[in-house]
């Protein structure tokens, strides 16, 4: 097995700095939400291509799959490529697509979530390839689609349909180049009352839906006080997110309301515990309220549809897990010093990866959470160097631990 030359590493990353920023500012600079990312998938190919990758495709739900190396080792490097929309124009500085940029930051919407991520990924494998890293590794990077919408659903089709089946999987997500391994998990329940309508004169003739919907408001409000606490992971959480409503006019009484329920689920919580819990209460009982989880069926640009339920499973792996520990040593040769490890609050491509699937995740990126989906959201050069050094040594260094517990 080969030496890892942490040094030279670092001063290939630091080379790079330029053109990281460059190839993030021209990601930046193309909208590209859920749904609608063929125009920054196809920007990213050019990158891949322009460096030297090994192979680059596009599968058919429109996620890009760069490879470098054809060894045995099957690894994986993820950064979503999608973005959310820009909100209020009117709180942003700058223009959020034609960005801004210094010495230190760049501003603009995805620059920490998380096409940062991506910058950083693709001169890592500039690097490798600049310095002969190729070992007994395939390593795939991949820009993967729809993660704003529904997370996880580029990988359930990437394990599902395409076989992949990585050792572990690198997760770019904003983590101030800290190490993450793990998160809540969140699940999407629709919750649903029924009335009659009638004339809004004699509201008597009728039922209000939204009068029902009423005391569940306040029964789920209080539900969220007495969620499961997990050392690590911190509490369950719920939160009313959506209401909507079906009546005949502004002079009627309202037949129908739905309100949406975002849950967060901690270590220790299964979605049908979480569905249970909702269904049991008395106010939910009394207004024959119906608890559902809602569906994902929406369109990939490609027009490929691959439906699942908006249920994204808890994951969380053990510090002294060898990806775990192959990542804290990664850190300690390449910056001389201790990394912190943690766990994001928000979720992540690791609900499928390693919550439905089982394959382990660690989380390592440029950007922090804090600015993802924020107007004036920035990343830091600084990070994106970090970020590319530590993607591309990491590999090895796993093949080297790995190999001692042989």
């Amino acid at each position: 097995m080969k030496d890892i030359p942490f040094d030279s590493i670092i001063e290939k990353a630091q080379s790079y700095r330029a053109e990281m920023s460059d190839f993030l500012r021209d990601m930046i600079s193309i909208p590209s939400e859920s749904c609608d990312e063929e125009r920054v998938i196809a920007r990213i190919k050019e990158e891949m291509e322009k460096v030297g990758f090994d192979e680059v495709r596009i599968d058919k739900m429109g996620n890009i799959i760069g490879r470098i190396g054809h060894g045995k080792r099957l690894i994986a490097i993820d950064a979503h490529i999608d973005t959310v929309g820009i909100g209020d124009r009117k709180l942003w500085k700058h223009d959020p697509y034609d960005g801004y940029e210094d010495d230190d930051i760049i501003v603009g919407r995805g620059a920490s979530d998380q096409e940062g991520g991506m910058a950083s990924m693709v001169y890592a494998g500039k690097i490798i390839k600049d310095l002969g890293l190729e070992d007994d590794y395939t390593l795939l990077f991949t820009g993967t689609v729809q993660e704003e919408d529904c997370d996880g659903l580029c990988w359930q089709y990437l394990i599902e349909e395409e076989g992949l089946r990585p050792e572990f999987v690198v997760i770019t997500e904003p983590t101030a180049t800290n190490i993450y391994r793990g998160h809540r998990g969140r699940m999407e329940i629709k919750v649903s009352t029924q009335g009659l309508s009638c004339h809004g004169s004699a509201p008597e003739r009728g039922d209000n839906a939204i009068f029902k919907m009423a005391p569940i408001l306040l029964e789920l409000e209080q539900l969220n006080e007495r969620l499961h606490h997990d050392d690590f992971l911190g509490k369950g959480t719920l939160t009313v997110s959506e209401v909507f409503f079906s009546s005949p006019s502004r002079c009627a009484v309202a037949d129908g309301c739905t309100v949406s329920v975002d849950r967060r689920l901690t270590h220790g919580e299964t979605h049908l515990d979480a569905l249970a819990q909702i269904e049991a209460l008395p106010s939910v009982k009394k207004a024959g309220a119906t608890v559902e989880m809602y569906r994902y069926e929406r369109p990939s640009y490609t027009g490929f549809t691959y439906p699942t339920e908006s249920y994204f499973p808890t994951w969380v792996l053990e510090e002294d897990h060898v990806v775990c520990q192959s990542a804290v040593d990664t850190y300690e040769h390449l910056f001389k010093s201790k990394p912190v490890v943690d766990k994001w609050t928000f979720s992540t491509n690791g609900v499928s990866i390693m919550g439905r699937h089982g394959i382990p995740c660690i989380g390592f990126g440029p950007g922090r959470e804090e600015e993802a989906h924020a107007p004036n959201e920035k990343t830091y050069k600084d990070e994106l160097v970090k970020a590319a050094a530590f993607y591309a040594a990491m590999p090895h260094m796993y093949l080297k631990k790995t190999s001692e517990e042989t």
